[in-house]
């Protein structure tokens, strides 16, 4: 298992609507460094701040995960997925392929 992946995905929704599934340390900061600068602030900054020590192995990755939840709900993007969503079920009798 790859030692920056989060124990549970944060999802988010992006600026065009769709959710974004943010796995790993990587997919927060790739979503943090991409995020508005006029929309930044403490809570985006704290985020920022644990998912770079996380990353560089000074910090839990678990708190990271909860700075970056933390982030997504202050910024009004935190989506809870309850229901699987269709990506994540296959139809098992094709083998995951496409449907022809």
């Amino acid at each position: 298992m790859n030692d920056r992946m989060f124990d549970s995905p944060v999802f988010v929704k992006s600026g065009t609507g769709l959710i974004q599934e943010i796995a790993c340390l990587e997919d927060a900061l790739e979503f943090l460094y991409e995020w508005p600068k006029n929309r930044r602030g403490t809570i985006y900054e704290t985020a920022l701040r644990a998912c770079r020590r996380a990353f560089d192995g000074d910090y839990p990755r678990s708190a990271a995960r909860e700075a970056f939840c933390g982030f997504a709900k202050s910024a009004k993007i935190h989506e809870e997925v309850t229901a699987v969503l269709p990506w994540m079920a296959g139809n098992r009798s094709q083998g995951g392929g496409l449907s022809t």
